[in-house]
């Protein structure tokens, strides 16, 4: 049995005129615009559709895609001929999905479900597999050959998503309050975290820039760290270690994720 949508809804006698799938996280909305018959229509991109930045925020970026992708042709009335499967972060929490659900427009069908759902059933089309997805933030997804479906990681980038961006953001700006504190050698990772969150807060001070850049911090704004770790782990030893460590996060969701059954495995994602 074929993995089913968490959530499904549909307007009686409605007639869908497009047909639309939405990859959504905390960077980036793919969609892509089909007619019934699988027709490409066109194709839109836009900003982070992530279910925990707000049902506001997420909307917007579907219907910036979905303009981009229609053009002229999509009006305000044309979400009723809209049937739309959206694959988006956040969207394993109730409350988290029940609110976007809440803010949706009239669609003739909408199912909704994780960006990680979507994405295990388009590496494998919908065949037993397994994917590791390691961006903004990670999750491990599986279907297995008895149609069961494992997820692993994916708790959220404040608490979870090891290996992910966001992640080893995290991990710099901690490092960085280290090495400002005199706990840890102050190279070349802590230099250009510091001066990127001077330049971003607009405090001269150390701590303060660090503590100001915290404090209105976000998933996108670590995430923005991580090409820093990338670019100086050949120079210094803490951002390699860094480096290594989420490796071995990976490594770790990945092995769960297997439980020994021998499922090919598909990598995604700017970290993975």
């Amino acid at each position: 049995m074929p993995i089913q949508a968490r959530h499904l809804l549909r307007r009686p006698g409605a007639t869908p005129r497009w047909w639309i799938g939405v990859d959504g996280g905390g960077t980036h909305t793919r969609l892509r615009c089909t007619d019934a018959a699988g027709t490409l229509l066109g194709e839109g991109q836009a900003g982070a559709s992530a279910l925990g930045q707000g049902p506001a925020q997420a909307w917007a970026a579907v219907d910036t895609a979905l303009r981009a992708a229609l053009g002229q042709v999509f009006d305000a009335d044309a979400w009723a001929h809209c049937a739309i499967g959206l694959g988006l972060s956040g969207a394993g929490s109730p409350v988290l999905a029940q609110a976007f659900l809440d803010a949706a427009p009239p669609c003739a069908a909408l199912a909704l479900d994780t960006d990680g759902v979507a994405a295990l059933l388009g590496a494998h089309g919908g065949q037993p597999g397994a994917l590791l997805i390691a961006g903004t933030g990670s999750v491990g997804e599986a279907l297995l050959g008895d149609s069961r479906h494992r997820r692993v990681g994916g708790w959220g980038w404040q608490i979870g998503d090891e290996g992910s961006g966001a992640w080893l953001g995290r991990q710099a700006i901690q490092h960085t309050q280290r090495a400002l504190d005199g706990r840890s050698p102050r190279g070349a990772l802590a230099a250009a975290v510091l001066a990127r969150t001077q330049a971003l807060s607009g405090q001269t001070g150390e701590r303060e820039a660090v503590l100001a850049w915290c404090a209105a911090g976000s998933q996108r704004a670590y995430a923005d760290l991580a090409p820093l770790v990338f670019e100086h782990a050949g120079a210094d030893p803490a951002a390699e270690a860094l480096l290594q460590a989420a490796a071995r996060e990976l490594d770790a969701l990945a092995q769960a994720l297997d439980g020994g059954a021998g499922l090919p495995l598909v990598l995604s994602g700017s970290v993975a």
